[in-house]
């Protein structure tokens, strides 16, 4: 669309959130006299804290350019979803900030249906710190991944430079290190104020030489797509493709799926019928 009708849409959104809301949604005293359902402009641009001339303006598509910082607080005001605040980003032509509020990372029961589908491909769901969200039987008998790795339980970064058997079972632990953790550079700098991630870098800087390392060398991120080899302890050398693919709704969430080679699915599937599910 062109910004003229790319204006128009972001008046419409707005138009639509703000009467789907109602004051006691927002914390507002609902008062009298109110000719339709939900919150009047004055109440948006005050939530908003912007001038209500402005937020008018912006509802009747008119040539102006919200901040970053005005749309934080608009999506904050019109409780608007992820998504919706996706959506909110792009219609006002600006490129999506990390979300700033910390809700807990999750996926619902048809995701994580559609992971168990997968099988017997390995399938996970990496969080915004790398921690696993989600995973399916394959993906937990290749990887060992319910079981926790204190005092980051779940997080891969911190597996793969302190657990030996996470180092055991990959080849080429260097390359693959330092891609990992030009990658993870990229993250840690697009929440910065996000404490959990100085955390982990701080712990990982203490307890792994290697990480403390190549942690200082800011080499430029790479895809970590491709051939991936793992030396499992029963089922032995396993082959695999990997791709990457990231979830819409939560842009800071990605499936990442291994694809075997023909010898390593015999080998998957014939060792999986002999164990019972993994518990979650």
């Amino acid at each position: 669309m062109n910004d003229s009708e790319r204006r128009s849409a972001l008046g419409d959104f707005l138009r639509k959130r703000r009467s789907s809301l109602s004051p006691d949604d927002v914390g507002l005293p609902v008062g009298t006299r109110r000719r339709t359902a939900g919150l009047r402009r004055e109440e948006v641009a005050q939530l908003a804290n912007i001038g209500t001339s402005w937020y008018i303006w912006l509802e009747q598509g008119r040539d102006v350019h919200p901040s970053v910082q005005v749309l934080e607080s608009l999506a904050k005001a019109l409780r608007l979803s992820p998504n919706e605040r996706r959506h909110l980003f792009f219609l006002a032509g600006e490129s999506l900030p990390p979300s700033l509020s910390s809700h807990e990372e999750s996926i619902g029961s048809a995701f994580q249906k559609m992971l168990d589908d997968l099988t017997p491909n390995p399938a996970y769901v990496l969080g915004r710190r790398w921690d696993f969200v989600a995973w399916n039987d394959a993906a937990n008998e290749v990887f060992s991944i319910s079981s926790a790795s204190p005092p980051h339980d779940f997080n891969l970064i911190w597996r793969y430079f302190t657990d030996p058997v996470w180092k055991g079972r990959f080849k080429g632990f260097d390359q693959k290190a330092a891609a990992i953790i030009a990658e993870f550079h990229t993250a840690a700098a697009r929440y910065v104020e996000d404490s959990s991630f100085a955390e982990l870098i701080e712990d990982l800087k203490r307890v792994s030489p290697e990480f403390d390392r190549l942690w200082l060398q800011h080499e430029t991120p790479g895809s970590l797509e491709g051939f991936k080899e793992v030396q499992h302890p029963d089922m032995g050398h396993l082959e695999f493709d990997h791709i990457t693919l990231q979830i819409p709704n939560d842009p800071d969430m990605r499936v990442m799926i291994y694809m075997p080679f023909e010898a390593t699915r015999l080998k998957l599937e014939k060792y999986l019928t002999k164990r019972s599910p993994a518990k979650r």
